[in-house]
């Protein structure tokens, strides 16, 4: 009865408690953390675990498994509903557990377990921390709370810069728990190295030994103690709870028999775990058994997002469909060695499952079920790295291989094209500086060619699935590339032989042109000379222009020889042109000559040679017959001239003796005069028919050379 009250009291106290502390966040963290800790401790026995306090109570299935773990009883079977009502049942059954443990509940129901109250959440577990931890703990007569403190201060004591004073403060630095390590345990640590500066060391060094040597998970964290004012009393007691059970274990080993004797008396409940045992052990490897098979298959997929489709179902499985599983497992263990434990508490037969249905078969499953599991985790893993290997290598190869055919797009027409063959000089040399640069533009991108073969050379090695649409586009870039190859030389070569061609015929045009001006002015000098007019008076004046012209006609034999170099020039280029097919080739662009103009002014040089040579013939006779005239007349004007002479003075004196006695004297004369001129008519006649050929042959002049008669017989004759 003095029990009840203090656990009353104590309870009272704790109601307390509940309204202060969860009003701090900082403190619902550090609870949450930490009895999630606590249950897991307990859970894993069972073989399973909660991640999330709030939610995986919530069915009520894991708090009866808790409760059935740590108090070593069995609880009501659980509701195997997923409905509301089916949770609210389960729940009512673990509180209804607590409430017969003389635990008394305040203000927590089981509609808000099952919501997910998580401030009602943490409040049954302190309960059942309280009642299942912490209640038995008894130091000198005090309980709960004073005697965990007591235990702490006892234990403690002798260790400097450790003052235990409550369960908020006095543990933050970390030092009270590595004395009440080092005051159990001092193999696992040295105290004196410790420093009450660095906290977070200490903290850390003793949950890693509780953890790894006691058994004991760590539930607090040691950020949050350091950083915290005042870190929360529940969590730190639940911890320093677990230091206070593992160091009294003998006592906790007895307790624990106890309760267990008290389960073993119920047969029924053995025969209930054998059935069930033998139901999810055929259960589980029936699973592992259609599970095997697509855990081994390894048909490796063609695309990224098919092997995505694969992995999602992997992850759904280990998510949802695997978990149950191991609690089916878990559950499993637990019932073999409940069940095998009672048996043996009560001298009964041990245990033996169906042939294939041993703990040692279900073991072996589940490990070829894990193995089988890495390795189709890793060959996943591989695959998708092989998948976005080829995904990134597909996707490098077609950006280099469009970069490349846009590049190569036109190019071969380009190189195949002849627009050199229609082009001058100049414009060749610029076509083929452009050929040189584009030369340099090939080499340049052979690079990326390469770049494209190996990449798809390692597509073909990882085994991509559409190797043959990349190798027929490889194999089609290379093969153009051959081919760009061999027209770049060709063209090349094309441009030379064209260039030297030009060159030549460039050659031959300037030759041209430098020999075709001086023959040209020649020519017309020739033919200007040819066809002069000449006036001469003389047979001494044409035998010059007769003696010129012969110096001139010795002259045409070196001038054919000239001519017939010229028009060679231009049959050169004409021939060349023609072998060639060269356009334009024949426009001299030095000249405006052309071989047409030689030859038609040669062709006149040579019609009008012979002309000139007949015509300086026909004047040499013409001077000679005037010459012959010229004599003639001299001649007769010689003999004539003196008696003309004569009867002009007779006529003068007649004229002057008409005025005298003897006029018919003078009539008589006259009569004779006339009669003398008569006679002498015909000489007259022929020497006026020599005058009219002297004058027609444009060589009489008015006083004849050889007349030499008296000037008024020039002006009578004139």
């Amino acid at each position: 009865m003095e029990y009840q009250n203090d656990q009353d009291e104590y309870m009272e106290q704790e109601e307390e408690w509940e309204r202060e502390g969860l009003l701090d966040p900082a403190w619902e963290k550090q609870q949450k953390k930490t009895f999630t800790a606590w249950c897991n401790s307990h859970l894993r026995k069972a073989g399973t675990l909660i991640e999330s306090i709030e939610e995986e109570f919530r069915n009520g299935l894991k708090l009866m498994l808790l409760l059935e773990v740590i108090s070593g009883e069995t609880l009501p079977k659980p509701d195997r509903g997923k409905m509301r009502f089916h949770k609210i049942a389960n729940v009512n059954k673990a509180l209804d557990f607590i409430a017969s443990k003389g635990v008394k509940l305040v203000s927590i129901g089981a509609e808000e377990i099952v919501d997910g109250n998580l401030k009602m959440t943490l409040g049954m577990i302190w309960t059942i921390i309280l009642r299942f931890a912490i209640q038995d703990i008894s130091v000198e007569e005090m309980t709960a709370k004073e005697g965990l403190l007591l235990w702490c201060q006892r234990k403690t004591a002798p260790y400097k810069n450790v003052n235990v004073q409550n369960f908020h403060t006095s543990f933050k630095d970390g030092l009270a728990f590595c004395a009440l390590i080092h005051r159990h345990r001092p193999d696992l640590l040295d105290y004196s190295q410790l420093s009450k500066d660095d906290p977070l060391h200490n903290l850390n060094l003793a949950f890693d030994i509780a953890e790894k040597h006691l058994d004991i998970p760590r539930m607090l964290d040691p950020d949050d103690l350091v950083n915290t004012p005042k870190a929360d009393e529940r969590a730190i007691m639940t911890y320093v709870s677990c230091y206070y059970h593992a160091f009294q274990g003998a006592q906790q080993a007895e307790m624990a028999a106890n309760r267990i004797c008290k389960v073993l008396k119920v047969n029924q409940e053995n025969e209930r775990l054998m059935e069930e045992y033998e139901r999810l052990t055929s259960d589980l490897l029936e699973w592992i058994r259609r599970t095997l098979p697509w855990l081994q298959a390894r048909q490796p997929d063609n695309t990224l997002s098919d092997l995505q489709k694969k992995l999602e179902e992997y992850r759904l499985y280990r998510r949802n469909h695997k978990p149950p599983r191991v609690e089916q497992k878990a559950r499993l263990e637990t019932n073999f060695n409940t069940l095998q434990t009672k048996l043996r508490l009560s001298n009964r037969p041990a245990y033996l499952p169906s042939e294939g249905k041993t703990v040692t078969d279900i073991a072996n499953a589940w490990k070829n079920l894990e193995g089988c599991e890495k390795s189709f985790e890793e060959w996943l893993l591989s695959e998708m790295m092989r998948l976005e290997r080829l995904e990134h290598l597909a996707k490098k190869f077609k950006h280099k291989a469009q970069i490349h055919e846009t590049w190569t797009h036109g190019k071969e027409e380009m190189l195949k094209s002849s627009d050199f063959r229609h082009c001058k000089l100049n414009e060749l040399k610029a076509l083929k500086k452009k050929h040189e640069a584009f030369e340099s533009d090939l080499a340049a991108h052979q690079d990326r060619v390469e770049q494209i073969a190996a990449i798809a050379q390692e597509l073909n090695a990882l085994d991509y699935y559409d190797s043959a649409t990349i190798n027929t586009r490889c194999q089609a870039i290379c093969d153009q590339w051959d081919r760009l190859g061999t027209l770049t030389t060709t063209r090349r070569n094309a441009l030379e032989e064209t260039e030297k061609l030009l060159e030549k015929i460039d050659q031959l045009h300037l030759e041209f042109a430098k020999r075709a001006a001086p023959f040209n002015n020649w020519l017309d000098g020739a033919c200007e000379d040819l066809v002069d007019m000449f006036i001469v008076h003389t047979i001494e004046e044409i035998q010059g222009l007769i003696d010129a012209h012969s110096q001139f006609k010795a002259t045409l034999g070196e001038a054919d020889k000239e001519y017939q170099a010229i028009t060679a020039l231009v049959t050169e280029v004409q021939n060349t042109a023609q072998k060639y097919q060269i356009p334009g080739a024949l426009d001299n662009p030095y000249t405006t000559l052309t071989a047409q103009v030689i030859t038609n002014k040669w062709g006149e040089v040579r019609k009008l040679v012979p002309q000139r040579d007949a015509t300086l013939q026909a004047e040499l006779q013409k001077q000679q017959n005037n010459e012959s005239l010229r004599r003639q007349f001299a001649e007769k004007a010689n003999g004539v001239g003196p008696w003309i002479e004569k009867q002009m003075d007779a006529v003068a004196a007649i004229g002057m003796g008409m005025h005298g006695s003897v006029l018919e004297d003078q009539l008589n004369r006259l009569k004779d005069y006339e009669n003398a001129v008569i006679s002498n008519k015909a000489i007259m006649d022929e020497m006026e028919k020599i005058h009219q050929s002297v004058q027609e042959s444009m060589v009489f002049e008015n006083r004849c050379v050889y007349c030499l008669y008296h000037p008024q017989f020039d002006q009578h004759s004139s």
